[in-house]
């Protein structure tokens, strides 16, 4: 229920039958349609039909005590809305304090691993880490690239002739492409 008829009306909710039937023919004529300039129109005709859904409850006296006590039900009093709050306001600082320790103990704990992992290296002892198919698939990746890079560049003509005289003009690179492309042959 999210209309209050009682504010439509702009009434009180312990209002008369008189005052009901007066403050409807006052909103009822004040908005009324035909009353109002072209351009308001429209908005005066829902306004106006909200007005007499809320005459019709209120000015039946079985619709307005079944309306009376579903608003009842659906509010609460100050208390207990204090008492909800005060509860809503402890439960979101113990939810931050929960927050705060699971982070404190986080920091502790990457504390505690990363002095360890230094003491280990102080020692003389080499940490390895294992890799993830994540970790070698970024490595063939970049050999791909380098490759593709290498070929596109060996096409420049410039690079071609310069690693083409330093592979003829020095004797170890000459051995070294030598004995790699015997062992591959």
């Amino acid at each position: 229920m999210n209309k209050n008829y009682y504010d439509i009306l702009q009434i009180n909710q312990n209002a008369s039958p008189e005052i009901i039937e007066k403050a409807y023919k006052t909103l009822a004529k004040k908005y009324h349609p035909d009353l109002q300039e072209e351009n308001n129109k429209k908005e005066a005709e829902e306004i106006l039909k909200e007005i007499n859904e809320a005459y019709e409850i209120l000015s039946n006296p079985d619709k307005k005590a079944l309306y009376d006590q579903n608003l009842k039900n659906e509010t609460i009093s100050q208390e207990n809305y204090d008492k909800m709050y005060v509860q809503n306001e402890e439960l979101e600082y113990k939810k931050r304090q929960l927050q705060y320790q699971e982070q404190m103990e986080q920091a502790r704990q990457k504390a505690y691993h990363d002095a360890y992992i230094q003491d280990l290296k102080n020692r003389g002892y080499r940490i390895k880490y294992k890799k993830s198919i994540k970790d070698y698939l970024k490595g063939i990746i970049s050999i791909i690239i380098v490759i593709i890079i290498l070929i596109l560049l060996w096409h420049v003509p410039f690079i071609q002739n310069f690693f083409m005289n330093l592979y003829e003009n020095n004797e170890s690179i000459h051995y070294a492409v030598d004995f790699f492309t015997n062992l591959f042959n």
